[in-house]
């Protein structure tokens, strides 16, 4: 008989299906071709429905008896939401963008009128409504970011208000893009859009932005009340961003902490309970999830419930961890109340499910007499319903009643299954019994969630005197007890303690002994001694046996979390004497050493990690003090400390692993880049330079001295172990790690890795601790780090780490390359790449999908650039974000055009709206923008000498050359950005002559002179006339036009060919060469002749201008007559219009 997976004993949560709304949806017609559902909300009174033929569907839940059904003809519903704080409304939004609102008239008995029609999103598509929580207000927004409130005049307050007084649409905001949803809570309204959230204070209409970084596509966000018993804590609020993650953030606006449950995503889906088919659970876990949350919603308490294409999740992100998940595919939209889910697919059909306890799942199931279905729920989890608060609901008589419900001759496996469920639970289910049995009429008892029963005597009564004598027998037992020989190795100070609290009356918390380990038999320990079995002696014995195994290990798992520097040192001063007994002498017999071989064998792992786990432990406990974590140095020194145990238990199995020669050449390597990094004469080195060539140079000694050791070993043994020549990686663990431990070891060792730890010794540790080492001999010792301990590094982080610090020190990079490599040596991309073609393998790499944000990914990249050269990179543009362009800056690093190729392929492939966005994501840090603008004006870029004379001042019709990166320079530069950066910017614009940019720049800082004077050096009109901004603004500035123009003209022939468009620049017959003439001319169209011509007069200019500028002028002037005239006539026009209307 093959046994059902288990679902383990953490997750006693389920979403089940009681009731089936198909008849429901059929009775409405809601179920055919032509007709179904097309939006859902829900209240605590309504279930609103809209269907596609423009109905609004309003079913009451309560039975699902009555209902309301609202005609609307500007089209089919495309959002409803009811309002809860008064069930008498209603919102609804059309395919027109129209929003009704409606008040149903249940407390008077009479029709649902309609009383608001708002057309503000009129041709728009209404994309999330929300109602006020105390006001009857809604709040609407559109697919363009518009964002609206209704305030609703109702009938309650008087038919006249209702009838005279209408309140106008007031506008909130305009977002930049569109949104997506909308929560309210106490005053403030949170907005989100594709890109970013937004909080809003509606009372004092102040509006804040949640967070610097954006997104693109479909994120939620909502508040998260505070509970009942949280005092004057305010509300927090829940961002979805991409990548499974979430911003918590307080009721101000500010991001508090990012929550990430890609991980937690990796644990198999759990079943929905329905009677559509059986529950299954496979227990296999499942890739990590990096999903994106279209929408957040605030469920029950702690909860925040959200949906993809592929099932439901439910989250407690205030402790993050994933309540639940369950596949359910094609959800549309959720609507939530409580506990209660209304799921609506895309084909319109409507699920209604329940979060509950599995014990009240199971309880529901047999109330309504599904059997079968409740016996399999409880033999899934019946690690769950083994638990003392299940327990509470689920008594054993309970389950031996499901039992009976069951066909023994159909159902044998079933059944089987449910027996061995039933016998975990007699034992305790017997006690209970037991102390049922002997509580007496006059006393009362009630069950804590603990499992524990709580005796309530009645005061006054006869029960007194009984209560006293079984007192004074508790006491007596307990002398008797002392008596009794028991014999531990260890036995805790806190024992009796213990002991006596399990003991007492009141005893809230004692579940958490309980459930510390929910292996343990659970044997009555916790049953007060009135109750007890009719063998005092026997009873308590076995209850002091109980505790005392608990509290063993207890204190054992606390004491390795809290041992004291004492402590400590006798524990280790213990492990040395022990020492000499474990050690066997080196002239033992080859007999005494066979039979002492299977005993190191069989050594245990936890024996072997002991001290690596308590030193773990230690250090996670000393830097979560604030004085160590926020001062690097005291993390330095504490992880100095921590790595020393770390190399003992791995470093030197590293070594015994590796082949004596591989590791003589790595040794004879570092040694040679030592010395190469470090090679300066005597006379030059400074006193600290010496000494730290001195600690690097004894860390490798010590290191190749144990290698060497290690060699002559193997060698006077006679062994060899085969191993890869060179430097080898470890890229998996020597030893099988508890995942616990195993998570904790790679956080360290990555931090270690970012704070730049990574000596072997105390001395040496301290000094590059401390940052002082140069770079190259640090670079040295990274690349050691590496080779040693890739197993144990979060790959990410580290990746992230040496883009941003080890940029002098390539070889790191070609370290962890050279491991990432190694660790998808046997991968099936890597095996095609010897004979298939770049497409083929493209073809996979996409198949091997999806690789979210993996490094592995890398290696392949690596493999594809090193085979293919340049025309691989343009295809990874697919596997962007899971490749940035950091990365392929390091791919490439020996050839920058490679790069660039790839940037500028990567922001034309999205559309030219999104290229900014796209662009500004990732620009991080903020300083890569310098080195990509220096990249991009010095590649396929015009000679400088043909863009700058000899002074440094433009060539004239410069800025018309063709730059091979010119969208990829204008996206740079245009991207928002502080006054340090833009100066930055625009210097490298001028040094390279990239005038465009330049002349953007200068008008961005407001230096709007030297903007002026290289437009006239460029000699071009139009950059004087464009809609960029440029042209004069005030007297002031015509004036300095004019003369830079005067000064130009005569410095400058106009006879003589051009750069760029080779136009022959002179007087009248080039207009749109930069002269006085043509200045004039745009003086006079932009402030009119008359006023333009004393300017010129006053400038001296007045002989410089020919018969063109005045026929020019005269034609102004009558057009300037002329269209006086026609706003004249206009005008009285509507002169008399308007007074006709009046009479």
């Amino acid at each position: 008989m093959a046994s059902m997976p288990v679902i383990p004993d953490s997750y006693n949560h389920v979403l089940a299906e009681l009731e089936c709304l198909d008849p429901l949806l059929s009775a409405l017609r809601l179920d055919s071709s032509r007709l179904k559902c097309t939006c859902i909300d829900v209240s605590k009174r309504w279930l609103a429905l809209g269907s596609s033929g423009g109905g609004l569907n309003l079913i009451q839940k309560d039975g699902w008896k009555q209902r309301l059904f609202l005609t609307h003809k500007e089209g089919a519903i495309s959002q409803v939401a009811c309002c809860l704080h008064d069930e008498d409304y209603v919102a609804v939004a059309t395919s027109q963008g129209l929003v009704v609102v409606w008040e149903l008239n249940q407390e008077r008995r009479g029709k649902p009128e309609r009383i608001y029609v708002s057309s503000e999103h009129k041709g728009r598509k209404v994309t999330a409504l929300c109602w006020d929580t105390a006001a009857l207000r809604v709040f609407v927004g559109d697919h363009v970011g518009k964002v609206s409130a209704i305030k609703i005049n109702t009938s309650k307050q008087g038919k006249a208000a209702a009838t005279f007084v209408m309140f106008p649409v007031q506008i909130i905001t305009t977002v930049d893009s569109r949104v997506v949803q909308l929560d309210y809570l106490d005053g403030r309204l949170l907005i989100s859009s594709l890109t970013r959230t937004y909080l809003c204070d509606t009372e004092r209409q102040k509006f804040w932005k949640i967070g610097n970084k954006e997104r693109d596509g479909e994120f939620g966000a909502c508040f998260f009340p505070v509970g009942k018993n949280s005092g004057n804590q305010q509300p927090l609020i829940y961002c979805a961003r991409p990548g499974s993650r979430m911003w918590e953030v307080n009721f101000d606006g500010e991001v508090q902490s990012t929550h990430q449950f890609k991980q937690l995503l990796s644990s198999p889906p759990l079943p929905v309970v329905t009677l559509r088919q059986d529950p299954h659970y496979t227990g296999s876990s499942c890739s990590p999830q990096s999903l994106s949350f279209p929408k957040l919603l605030y469920l029950t308490e702690h909860c925040v419930v959200t949906w993809t294409e592929r099932g439901i999740y439910i989250f407690l992100p205030q402790s993050v961890q994933v309540l639940l998940w369950s596949e359910v595919k094609d959800i549309q939209d959720i609507a939530v109340h409580k506990s209660e889910l209304f799921c609506l697919h895309t084909n319109g059909k409507v699920v209604h499910l329940s979060l509950l306890l599995v014990d009240r799942c199971v309880e529901r199931l047999m109330r309504r007499g599904f059997w079968t279905l409740a016996a399999r729920v409880s033999c899934l989890f019946q690690n769950s319903i083994v638990s003392c608060r299940a327990r509470k609901n689920l008594p054993l008589d309970k389950l031996e009643h499901l039992k009976s419900q069951l066909d023994a001759s159909t159902q044998q496996d079933l059944t089987v299954q449910l027996e061995e469920l039933i016998s975990k639970l007699e034992p305790l289910d017997s006690a209970c019994s037991s102390r049922r049995s002997s509580i007496s009429s006059h006393e009362s008892f009630s069950v804590l969630d603990s499992g524990i029963y709580r005796v309530i005597s009645r005061r006054g009564s006869q029960s007194d005197e009984d209560s006293c004598s079984l007192h004074s027998q508790t006491f007596s037992e307990d002398e008797r007890l002392k008596e009794f020989p028991v014999h531990h190795e260890d036995e805790p100070l806190f024992h009796d303690f213990l002991f006596q609290f399990h003991l007492s009356e009141n005893v809230s918390h004692a579940s958490v002994v309980v459930e510390a380990d929910r292996n343990e038999t659970f044997l009555p320990f916790n049953i007060p001694l009135s109750f007890r079995s009719p063998s005092p002696l026997v009873s308590l014995q076995a209850v002091k046996e109980s505790v005392s195994s608990f509290v063993r290990k207890t204190t054992e798992k606390i004491g390795t979390l809290h041992i004291s520097p004492e402590s400590r040192g006798k524990h280790e001063a213990k492990d040395d004497e022990q020492l000499p007994e474990l050690t066997l002498s080196p002239v033992a017999s080859p007999q005494e050493e066979k039979e002492s071989e299977p005993q190191n064998c069989q050594l245990p792992e936890e024996d072997r990690l002991r001290d690596l786990k308590t030193a773990t432990a230690e250090t996670i406990a000393k830097l979560q003090d604030p004085q160590v974590l926020l001062e690097p140095q005291c993390m330095r020194r504490v992880l100095q400390e921590w790595l020393v145990y770390l190399e003992e238990k791995f470093s030197k199995e590293h070594s015994a692993l590796s082949v004596k020669k591989g590791k003589t050449v790595c040794a004879e390597e570092q040694r040679a880049a030592l010395e190469e990094n470090l090679q300066v004469a005597p006379a030059d080195r400074d006193p600290v330079d010496k000494e730290q060539s001195g600690i690097l140079e004894d860390c490798l000694e010590k290191e190749n001295t144990d290698e060497i050791c290690v060699s002559k070993t193997r060698c006077e043994n006679g062994t060899d172990v085969p191993g890869p020549q060179g430097c080898s990686f470890r890229v998996s663990p020597p030893c099988a790690i508890d995942p616990d431990v195993l998570k904790d070891l790679v956080e360290l060792t990555t931090l270690c890795f970012e704070l730049q730890v990574f000596s072997c010794g105390t001395g040496e540790a301290e000094e590059s601790s401390e940052g002082s080492l140069p770079s190259a001999a640090s670079g040295t010792l990274a690349c050691r780090f590496l080779r040693r301990y890739f197993f144990l590094l979060d790959l990410k982080r580290v990746k992230q780490c040496i883009i941003t610090t080890c940029t002098t020190c390539p070889n790191v990079w070609e370290t962890y390359i050279a491991g990432l490599k190694e660790l998808t040596c046997h991968s099936p991309v890597a095996l095609a790449m010897e004979g298939e073609d770049m497409l083929k393998i493209l073809k996979l790499l996409h198949d091997l999908g999806p690789w979210d944000d993996s490094p592995l990914l890398l290696a392949h990249a690596q493999r594809l650039y090193e085979k293919f050269g340049e025309t691989a990179l343009r295809p990874l543009i697919k596997f962007h974000p899971s490749i940035l362009p950091s990365d392929i800056k390091q791919l490439c690093r020996n050839d920058p055009a490679h790069f660039l190729a790839y940037l500028d392929s990567l922001v034309k492939s999205k559309p030219e709206d999104k290229r900014s966005l796209i662009l500004r994501s990732l620009l991080q840090p903020e300083s890569v923008r310098l080195d990509w603008l220096c990249l991009a004006v010095s590649h396929d870029a015009p000679q400088r000498a043909n863009t700058v004379d000899e002074e440094g001042n433009p060539r004239p019709r410069s800025h018309l050359f063709t730059w091979g990166y010119s969208q990829l320079i204008l996206l740079l530069i245009k991207l928002p950005a502080d006054f340090v950066m833009k100066e930055k910017m625009a210097d490298i614009c001028k040094s390279h002559g990239f005038w465009p940019g330049y002349l953007f720049l200068c008008l961005e800082l407001d230096r709007r002179k030297e903007a002026f004077t290289n437009i006239v050096h460029l000699d071009d009109l139009s950059l004087l006339s464009g809609e960029d901004g440029s042209i004069p603004e005030t007297i002031e500035e015509w004036k300095f036009v004019l003369h830079l123009a005067r000064d130009h003209s005569r410095a400058v022939p106009h006879h003589s060919p051009q750069n760029g468009n080779a136009v022959s620049n002179g007087g009248p017959s080039c207009p749109d060469c930069i002269t006085v003439e043509n200045v004039a001319l745009l003086l006079a169209k932009a402030i009119g002749p008359n006023r333009a011509l004393p300017l010129l007069q006053e400038c001296g200019l007045t002989l410089e201008l020919s018969e063109r500028f005045t026929g020019v002028c005269e034609i102004l002037r009558i057009a300037e007559k002329r269209q006086r005239a026609l706003i004249q006539s206009m005008l009285e026009r509507c002169d008399r219009f308007l007074w006709s209307q009046q009479a």
